[in-house]
This record gives C-alpha cells, sequence and structure tokens, in this order.
C-alpha cells in the first residue's frame, strides 16, 4: 500500500479498513456509538483500538477527527501505522497504545468541521460548569460576515469583504476574534456549544481506563488546514520558556513545537481538548500535542467553511451544497499526491518520536518514517 493509497474516500470507509487493521493486529477494538447515522444510514461511532502493555509506564495516543472533515490524513496515518505494523511491533514493553479514531464522526461522515449540533469540538471541552456562554466582544459585529443567513454563491466578492475587514480592523485582531470559541451564536461557526457534546460525554467516561494507570501520556490530536502548505506544527498550549516545552522540543525537534505564540500559525482557543485531559488525569503527566498540517491559506480556508455552513443552514436543496462539501474536503484533505505522502511521511515521523522509547532516542529525523 502507497501512502496515498492509505487515504479513504470517506468516513465509512475509513471506518472498516481501521477496523480490520486493528483485529488483524490483535489489538483490542470497542466502538461507541454516537446516536447519529451516516448520509447512507449506518450507524456512527468513535472506534478505539488499544494495544501494547497492560501494565504501562508510558502510554502513546493517536486520535484523529476532531474536526471531521479533517479526519481523512490522521485515519490514514492510523491505518498506514496498524498495516505496517513494523514500529508497534519493536515497542518497549512499556508502553501501551491508544488509537481513537473519529472524535466527530458525523462531521467526517457528513464532510463538516462541526458535529451534529453544529458545534466545533475544540471548543467545548470547558473545565467549569455553566461556562457555555459568552463571545470574543468583536465577534457580534462580524457575524453577519461569518454567519450570512443566505445559500453560499460562487459570485459573491468574498475576497473583497475580507481584504477590506483585514484593513479596517487588522489580521492580530481578526485571529483574537473569529477562531477563538463563541458560545452565543448557535448556527455560527466555532460554535462551542450550550452543553457537554457526546464526545466529551464518551471520552470522560472512558479515557481513564484507555490511559490506565500509565504515569506519562504522550497524546497526538491530528489536525489540517492550518499552516504553510505540505508542512506541520505541533501545537502546545504552553509557553515557550516551560519545562514541558523544552522536554518535548528534545523528543520531536525544536523546529516543530509551537508554544503559544502571537507570531506563529496558532491562535488562542477556548474550550480545547488539551487542557480538559489534563484535567480528567491529574494523576499523570499528560501531554497533549495539535499536529497541524498546512494547507491552503487561512482565507481560503474560512471562505470553504463559511460556504458549507451557509449551504448547511440555508442552501441543503440549493445545487451549491455539493460543491461546498467538494470544495470543504479540499481544504482540508487536498487531492494532490504530493500533500498526501508529504503529510503521511511526516506524520508518521512525529508518530514514531512518539512511540519510540527516549531512552533509545538518537534525536535524528528518520528518512524512513515507518522502519
Amino acid at each position: 500500500m502507497s501512502y496515498s493509497e492509505a487515504f479513504s474516500p470517506n468516513y465509512i470507509t475509513a471506518r472498516e479498513r481501521f477496523r480490520a487493521a486493528s483485529s488483524s493486529f490483535g489489538y483490542q477494538h470497542t466502538a461507541y456509538p454516537i446516536d447519529q447515522v451516516s448520509p447512507t444510514g449506518e450507524e456512527l461511532t468513535i472506534d478505539v483500538a488499544i494495544g501494547g502493555s497492560s501494565n504501562p509506564r508510558r502510554c502513546v495516543v493517536i486520535s484523529s477527527g476532531l474536526h471531521g472533515v479533517e479526519g481523512f490524513l490522521g485515519s490514514a496515518i492510523q491505518l498506514t501505522l496498524l498495516e505496517k505494523q513494523q514500529l508497534l511491533t519493536s515497542l518497549s514493553p512499556d508502553i501501551k497504545v491508544v488509537f481513537i479514531h473519529a472524535l466527530n464522526p458525523y462531521g467526517f461522515a457528513w464532510r463538516r468541521r462541526w458535529n451534529e449540533n453544529n458545534i466545533d469540538l475544540n471548543r467545548n471541552f470547558l473545565l467549569s460548569e455553566g461556562a457555555f456562554e459568552g463571545s470574543p466582544k468583536d465577534y457580534p459585529k462580524f457575524n453577519s460576515f461569518l454567519n450570512p443567513t443566505l445559500p453560499p454563491s460562487r459570485f459573491e466578492p468574498y475576497i473583497l469583504k475580507s481584504i477590506w475587514l483585514i484593513l479596517r480592523y487588522g489580521m492580530t485582531s481578526l485571529r483574537n476574534t473569529f477562531p477563538v470559541g463563541q458560545y452565543d451564536f448557535p448556527k455560527g461557526l466555532f460554535f462551542g456549544g450550550h452543553a457537554a457534546s457526546k464526545t466529551q460525554e464518551i471520552l470522560a467516561s472512558n479515557l481513564p481506563q484507555w490511559i490506565g494507570n500509565a504515569s506519562e501520556v504522550v497524546h497526538i490530536d491530528f489536525h489540517t488546514g492550518l499552516g504553510r502548505w505540505g508542512t506541520y506544527k505541533l501545537l502546545l498550549d504552553e509557553s515557550a520558556t516551560s519545562e514541558s516545552c523544552s522536554r518535548l522540543a528534545q523528543r520531536f525537534g525544536a523546529e516543530t513545537i509551537e508554544p503559544n505564540s502571537t507570531e506563529g500559525v496558532s491562535y488562542p482557543i477556548r474550550g480545547g481538548l488539551k487542557t480538559w485531559c489534563q484535567a480528567l488525569l491529574p494523576e499523570c503527566r499528560y501531554d497533549l500535542l495539535t499536529a497541524e498540517f498546512g494547507t491552503y491559506s487561512t482565507i481560503q480556508v474560512l471562505k470553504a467553511l463559511r460556504a458549507e455552513n451557509c449551504a448547511y443552514w440555508w442552501g441543503k436543496s440549493d445545487q451549491s451544497y455539493e460543491w461546498t462539501k467538494h470544495q470543504l474536503v479540499e481544504m482540508f484533505a487536498p487531492i494532490s499526491r504530493q500533500w498526501r505522502e508529504q503529510c503521511l511521511a511526516q506524520g508518521l515521523d512525529v508518530c514514531k518520536r512518539a512511540l519510540i522509547d527516549r531512552r533509545g532516542y538518537d534525536g535524528q529525523r528518520s528518512q524512513n518514517p515507518i522502519l
């Protein structure tokens, strides 16, 4: 199987391949239904495959599809690890591996970033009860641009509107407003929800037992759509001077780690998965890295998200509906063979660096990331 062949055409195919590969490899597989169905009527599930030590010192979690349509790359990486097997069969005996396939199966299946309740799941993991409210102060004045209440049009002067906003408010202001997470506009972009999502409930009930008694956890959560084409950054919700930033830079390479910064590709968010996981499992050292792989420009990605959201709410019977879906998939899983092979190889290298025993790690970037 070539790297490009690891990409599946849709969620159902990706799930079946993941299930077959994990079962063939002997990993314990469990499917967790989310009480939704696919466009063709199949039950949607979060699928988990677990192997390695039953009494681990370290646990490596590799998850995909938190943002639905972004799941194509993460799923391909998981499948390649399970099918090629060389890396997983040579692990230290005290390491446990947890694969979580499609944290947002609805978004993956229906080609959306959001879930069945229009929730951006990486804005849904709030720590305090009753906190599902509020928005960035400037979000309301941008609402009519972000969330038009009409079907999308190919002829809308979107680029001109975007340039005008950038010139008037500045890119920094927009980055600190648009994607942060909002809880007041249920049909709008980056909505964090009004309550815990089904995905959060499943993780809260099961993540501790998946991890077991491991004292160290490295969690790689795969995403696409942010950054320079065909490259990646490991986003870390820590300061550049923190102990964890220094430690993870040694393992993954300082050039790949991006801590909290106003200069990089990342932006501040509310309700992210990392802090929630750390709070759920305070007894262990829980390092979560968002592996973000670049595709198109921010303006193009936002345009596709905006058009798909308009079509979802206001244009399901419009001929533009399917066009917006194809456009969205291209933004997050480009059809380019070069992009797919390059990003898959880099993703496998990230997994190798997470999985290998640090005591035997030479710190050099592998030329063949799976062997």
